[in-house]
């Protein structure tokens, strides 16, 4: 029995995995155009895939624009002028506090007139002090620094506040470094002074093109560093510079005023001349060896939530890495490597959704290679012989969509060839039928002649037999025009679509059929069918050289001795080349020399019993009087149309020629 089990809906249960057979009639027609995997893949990894039933693998710009919107939403929610506001109501209260206190010792000490003397005069003394406090929190918080505190709560708030502000400010440069550095005894500021001192000094070794002893460096600070620490100079540079940008981002956002309150902050709260002097020359060493022009930003606030500087930190360090992943996106637009993508990050800013496409993108050549629709060759993607099956029958449906079902095989051919089909309808026997007998058809004949009796007695007028098909076999070229003007109109793509069709078409419905592909531009070549996929045309040289693709198409149709034989030659324009001794020759306007020798190859061509069917994709009246000609000579077809209709005239044309039914 089977056991089912419901859960409720989450969002997350909708997931798209395309199976390889989805995944190639994707990517079809980008392989029919170029046949390179890696940039058909590149493009389907930036547009995604959409299922059958509305589901979605979303793509890289999909994901690229889902970030975008998030950084916008975030930009347009807080004021980035708030931050100091925060800093700015503590220090208010810091100071109503000490004041409150003062208040409050006078009154106590009313009872004692000496003692209520004495704290008038440091009272007046501290209230004239806070008085004249500057305006500037930077200048405040530094006056402070000497002012002495007659309420322990408010100087317990004051050292609360440098504490953070000294906590924000380390973190700010050095985040990741474990020690507690926020007292910043002078012990600890001589130890972060040696540590950025040694670190200066491995970076001029860098510019000076020595080698620094990194190892030495970090035995003697690697407890600075968390669990996770740096492995090499260049990592532990990008960490702290990555926290650098983040302050200096914060800095240019903010507006004028602001920035300078905040900057005149940050310095008060590193107020020893030497570690500062080193802290520039840090800044000015990573500048020079990796400059910071795609990580610090100005970011341009416009929401009304207001931000303190510990949650405007933090957010620089989310909009960084927003940028930061942005850059890893926009960077598979020229490198399919979606390794390089932070999968971590992707979850934390887009959810689980965006994550799980991310992994489904990564994993779809793992799927075409399982199914045995790509290889590694030589260290790149190559088509194996099943996809190229694939692509023709993808290039078929495609082409023959429009016809209903019954069309194929109901069209006349004058000449009978190999085998036979046996239809559904029956006729009298005559002479040289197939002696494909129905016998209940048969014996009712008898009996309707005689009537019923035994023995029955069966004469030759009685036989009923099955009608048949008899099937011709062909073979054809199909004669490719691979010259510049064929994808500057628009034109290559399509023709090549219908040659991908036409194999598989014969592939699957005429196996004995033999087809061959000839491309012609200043020369005609032939085609393998295996390289059809990767076909090109050819841009460096001009001419339309019909006079050689004859010649090579005599030359490969000679090979067989029996059944109809045909070209079928798709163009866009008239014969610019022609051979003369082996060597072509192009000019434009057509010399009547090309024009002649096209039509003397035509001629020989109907001697050959080759019949010429041509599918012009341009109605130049000049165009047309030379087909018009070329059919004459050879006694084919011309089929004037344009590339939407090109495989519908073509393939319909060659079932055709495939069969007669004999009645």
């Amino acid at each position: 029995m089977s056991a089912y089990r419901y859960y409720q809906w989450d969002g997350t249960q909708d997931i798209f995995e395309p199976s390889a057979e989805e995944l190639m009639d994707a990517i079809s027609d980008g392989l029919s155009l170029h046949g390179d995997v890696l940039r058909v893949l590149q493009r389907l990894f930036q547009s995604g895939l959409e299922g059958q039933w509305g589901q979605r693998l979303k793509g890289i710009q999909e994901l690229l624009r889902q970030l975008r919107e998030l950084k916008r939403q975030t930009l347009d929610r807080y004021d980035i002028s708030s931050v100091l506001d925060d800093i700015r109501e503590k220090l208010d209260r810091i100071v109503k506090t000490e004041r409150e206190g003062i208040e409050r010792r006078l009154e106590e000490a009313k009872a004692d007139q000496e003692m209520t003397k004495i704290l008038e005069n440091v009272a007046s003394k501290n209230l004239s002090f806070l008085d004249s406090l500057p305006s500037d929190i930077a200048g405040a918080i530094k006056e402070l620094a000497s002012y002495e505190f007659i309420d322990a709560e408010a100087r317990q708030q004051y050292e609360e506040l440098l504490d953070m502000l000294r906590t924000k400010v380390t973190d700010a440069y050095f985040k990741d470094i474990s020690q507690g550095l926020e007292a910043l005894t002078q012990e600890d500021l001589s130890s972060l002074k040696d540590m950025l001192r040694s670190l200066n000094r491995m970076l001029r070794e860098r510019m000076q093109g020595l080698k620094p002893d990194f190892q030495e460096f970090m035995d003697r600070f690697g407890d600075y560093f968390g669990p996770e620490r740096p492995s090499s100079l260049d990592e532990l540079i990008q960490m702290l510079q990555r926290r650098m940008a983040q302050v200096q981002s914060l800095l240019d956002s903010m507006p004028l005023e602001q920035r300078n309150a905040l900057e005149n902050l940050l310095e008060s709260m590193l107020q020893d001349e030497g570690l500062m002097d080193e802290l520039m020359e840090l800044a000015s060493n990573m500048q020079q060896l990796f400059p910071m022009r795609d990580l610090k930003s100005r970011y341009p606030f416009q929401g009304e939530e207001p931000l303190s500087l510990t949650e405007a930190l933090r957010l620089m360090e989310e909009l960084q890495g927003m940028d930061e992943l942005a850059r890893q996106l926009e960077s598979t637009r020229f490198s399919p490597d979606l390794d390089k993508i932070d999968a971590a990050k992707l979850r934390q800013y887009l959810g689980e959704d965006a994550y799980r496409s991310l992994e489904q993108l990564g994993r779809l050549t793992d799927v075409l290679e399982e199914e045995g629709y790509i290889s590694r060759q030589s260290g790149r993607w190559e088509l194996t012989p099943k996809a190229i099956r694939r692509i023709g029958q993808k290039a078929l449906r495609d082409v023959f969509g429009y016809l209903k079902k019954g069309r194929f095989g109901k069209h006349e051919m004058a000449n009978t060839g190999r085998g036979g089909d046996r239809a559904d309808d029956t006729k009298q026997y005559e002479f040289g039928d197939p002696l494909h007998i129905h016998i209940e058809k048969t014996l009712m004949n008898v009996l309707q002649r005689d009537g019923p009796g035994r023995p029955l007695r069966i004469k030759s007028e009685d036989f009923e037999v099955y009608q048949t098909e008899y099937l011709t076999q062909c073979s054809t070229v199909l004669m490719l025009d691979m010259s510049w003007s064929m994808p500057i109109r628009g034109n290559f793509f399509a023709a090549k679509k219908v040659a991908l069709a036409l194999d598989a078409l014969i592939r699957s419905q005429f196996p004995r059929d033999n087809l061959y592909i000839v491309g012609f531009s200043d020369y005609a070549r032939e085609i393998k069918k295996e390289q059809l996929p990767y076909i090109n045309w050819n841009e460096y040289v001009y001419g339309t050289n019909m006079h050689h693709g004859f010649i090579l198409s005599r030359q490969l149709l000679a090979k067989h001795k029996s059944g109809n034989k045909q070209i079928i030659m798709v163009t866009d324009g008239e014969p610019t080349a022609h051979l003369e001794g082996g060597t072509v020759y192009f000019d434009y306007p057509p010399d009547p020399r090309t024009l002649e020798a096209t039509l003397i190859e035509a001629k020989r061509c109907a001697q050959d019993r080759i019949v010429i069917n041509t599918f012009m994709l341009d109605r130049n009246p000049y165009i047309i009087q030379f087909i018009d000609l070329l059919t004459k000579t050879n006694r084919g077809r011309a089929f004037y149309t344009d590339r939407e209709n090109l495989g519908q005239y073509m393939l319909v044309d060659y079932l055709t020629n495939r069969r007669k039914r004999i009645t």
